[in-house]
């Protein structure tokens, strides 16, 4: 996969509850950058270059120009990050349904990948993954070719 040096992934997600949804990730491991964030975001970080920038619902509305869809009727999107085990996949998991998650699947194991899905306190899809690292450089065939 190639990469593009200097670019950022900045997520925004409209959240009922700002210190509720940072209470939420931290439980999950998650931490936060505070030069990014004040009472109406939070400024989560999730890769070197990736962040999901938590927003009120107020202040998603000041950058989004449609209004917001309701999260329990319309699935717009999956947001999926990755783990280094498939038992951290079932140990994040587990923290985020004590942590007020609802489970959306069971595990999905495709064998080169294994994943759980879970909706956060705002309804919001999320899918916790490890991928059998010869599967991430090589593709999922190469995984499965004995060794």
């Amino acid at each position: 996969m190639s990469t593009h040096p200097g670019r950022n992934l900045f997520v925004n997600l409209p959240v009922a509850d700002l210190e509720r949804s940072k209470a939420f990730f931290t439980t999950l491991g998650f931490t936060f950058n505070p030069l990014f964030s004040d009472e109406t975001a939070a400024c989560m970080l999730v890769g070197e270059q990736s962040f999901f920038m938590l927003l009120t619902r107020e202040k998603f509305a000041e950058f989004s120009k449609l209004p917001m869809a309701d999260p329990s009727t319309h699935a717009l999107a999956l947001y999926c990050f990755s783990v280094a085990s498939r038992d951290e996949v079932d140990s994040v998991s587990a923290a985020a349904l004590s942590a007020g998650a609802t489970e959306a699947d069971g595990a999905e194991d495709h064998g080169f990948m294994y994943s759980r899905s879970f909706f956060d306190p705002d309804g919001h899809g999320w899918q916790v993954m490890w991928m059998d690292p010869a599967a991430a450089e090589q593709g999922p065939e190469a995984a499965a070719q004995p060794a």
